[in-house]
């Protein structure tokens, strides 16, 4: 029987432990969806888009990664604690690397709050801009059921305020972190640490749609990045702050000023130089790699010799990203192994130079000229350093020649996936696609014709999407960017050769450039001499 039965006149208090009780109601949920529309995805240690981003080989760079790890789980009880790590070294030295395997590391043990991976040349554009990092950043926090109590305190600040992503980066750290880390319990299995990668390649975006000169792209940069500092110092200063963050970045003069200047007191360096012996760890990768082809191609036990991997060690000066570039080229397919190998080690410095880089630069040097097509392959790779993308293009003009599907494939298949920082996935290949919009136009014209083609109105709204992106970073009380008019002018003559049909300026302003603008295919019984007007100049 009910130890209730038969009682009355008393009352039940409904009591929930707010720490297992996590519920999102219908505000939240739309907290939730705005602060997912300002984040960076692919900046995430874990996306989908980073799943082909540079780690540690087993059992290398052992040393930097116990070190880290260490100071991440016992730093506090160190004589002098600190709350920030600066890894720094030169381009090729492993920071991205070692920084993806750390994160992946503390994930397992619990240990990891959140992270942004900056990117400038891979990936989504966001990954560039400052734009994104405190609303991605607040986003991995409120997914974390630990942080149950701050993360309903994130999604009430943006449910107040949905313009704070609008405010300077000094503001949403305070709003969207800072004040609900304060005003949260705090419970000792939080997690320890935030990790910040690549903030030499952090980028300002244009304003107003104006092209800048490179020195004042690289003093906008450099104002970012500062910024960037600035604010985590202020997070990591703060009593409330329960992180510590590893901060990675080449050692460029403002990032190192202001670790000099600014935050001596509260950081910790690591240089990745021979205190480490890189040279030790790219032996164990050489070994690893040399053992696989051996044991692919039956090849004996003493293959190479060891002088073989002693020579592509010193030739490495350090660099990790020589050996990798080298053994990616020797792992190729394009001849047999050994003549590969051959190749690699007939490289000799061309002069006395003693430049570290110089053995990597006479790699890709060879490995352009490996290429089925040499010239191809530095037309595109011009392309891929003088542009961000569509963007960012030349207001003058494309590509001289369009360059065939064919050829597009030879060039992406034979030399960009042998570098392991230009490789490209589905997300990036678009863009070099829409790089010249005429080919681009006449590649979806041909579609719609082939005997295949299912659905030829999916290419009508793939060329209007296309239409509208070019002019989606304008704004609307400017002039075009030179990108944006040079492509839809370029885009609108293709599509009038090719018998489509076009809007006229009248319809352009009037709809203002939109996703559904008047482009469709013209069917053969519709066109009439005379019918084509004159292709119309975008204003």
């Amino acid at each position: 029987m009910s130890n209730f039965h038969r009682a009355h006149d008393f009352n039940i208090d409904t009591i929930i432990n707010a720490k297992n009780y996590h519920h999102h109601d219908g505000r939240s949920r739309n907290a939730v969806k705005e602060l997912r529309e300002h984040i960076a995805a692919g900046a995430m240690h874990d996306s989908a888009e980073r799943c082909d981003a540079p780690k540690c080989h087993p059992e290398t760079r052992v040393a930097v990664q116990d070190e880290l790890v260490g100071w991440i789980e016992n730093g506090d009880k160190e004589e002098e604690p600190k709350k920030i790590i600066w890894v720094t070294g030169p381009a090729g030295g492993g920071k991205t690397a070692i920084m993806g395997s750390i994160a992946e590391i503390c994930q397992r043990k619990g240990l990891l709050a959140c992270g942004f991976f900056f990117s400038s040349f891979t990936g989504s554009t966001d990954r560039r801009f400052k734009k994104c990092l405190v609303p991605t950043l607040a986003y991995q926090l409120i997914q974390d059921d630990r942080l149950r109590d701050v993360g309903e305190r994130i999604l009430s600040c943006v449910e107040r305020n949905p313009a704070i992503f609008e405010k300077k980066l000094e503001v949403q750290l305070d709003q969207l972190l800072l004040q609900p880390l304060r005003e949260a319990r705090r419970d000792l299995d939080w997690p320890k640490v935030m990790f910040i990668d690549g903030l030499d390649e952090c980028q300002a975006e244009e304003e107003g749609g104006t092209p800048r000169s490179r020195q004042e792209a690289a003093r906008a940069n450099e104002a970012d990045q500062k910024e960037i500092l600035r604010a985590l110092l202020k997070a990591a200063n703060d009593p409330s702050f329960p992180f510590r963050i590893i901060i990675a970045s080449r050692p460029m003069h403002i990032i190192q000023s202001f670790f000099t200047d600014n935050a001596h007191h509260t950081t910790r360096r690591i240089f990745l130089d021979d205190k480490y012996n890189p040279d030790a760890d790219m032996l164990l990768f050489l070994e690893a790699k040399f053992t696989g082809i051996r044991r692919e191609y039956k090849l004996s036990a003493s293959w190479p010799s060891s002088d073989v991997k002693q020579t592509l060690v010193g030739n490495a000066s350090g660099q990790f990203i020589y050996v990798a570039n080298a053994m990616r080229f020797i792992e190729g397919s394009s001849a047999p192994t050994q003549e590969l190998l051959d190749q690699v080690m007939a490289l000799r410095r061309q002069d006395d130079s003693a430049h570290p880089f110089a053995p990597l630069d006479a790699l890709y040097t060879h490995i352009l000229n490996s290429s089925p097509k040499p010239l191809l392959a530095a037309r595109w790779l011009s392309l891929i350093f003088r542009t961000n993308y569509l963007e960012d293009l030349p207001s003058d003009k494309g590509p001289a020649t369009p360059l065939s599907a064919l050829e597009k494939g030879d060039f992406l298949h034979q030399f960009l996936e042998m570098l392991v920082y230009l490789r490209l996935d589905s997300l990036k290949e678009p863009n070099f696609e829409m790089y010249d919009v005429a080919w681009w136009v006449r590649s979806q014209d041909e579609s719609t014709k082939h005997s295949n083609c299912k659905d030829p109105d999916l290419h009508v709204i793939c060329v209007r999407a296309l239409f509208s992106y070019v002019h989606s970073e304008c704004n609307w009380y400017q002039r075009c960017r030179p990108a944006c008019r040079y492509n839809r002018t370029e885009m609108l003559k293709e599509l009038q050769k090719l018998g489509w049909k076009i809007p006229d300026r009248l319809h352009l302003l009037r709809h203002g450039f939109r996703h559904n603008i008047w482009i469709g295919i013209r069917q053969p019984s519709a066109v009439h001499p005379g019918d084509e007007s004159s292709p119309q100049e975008v204003p």
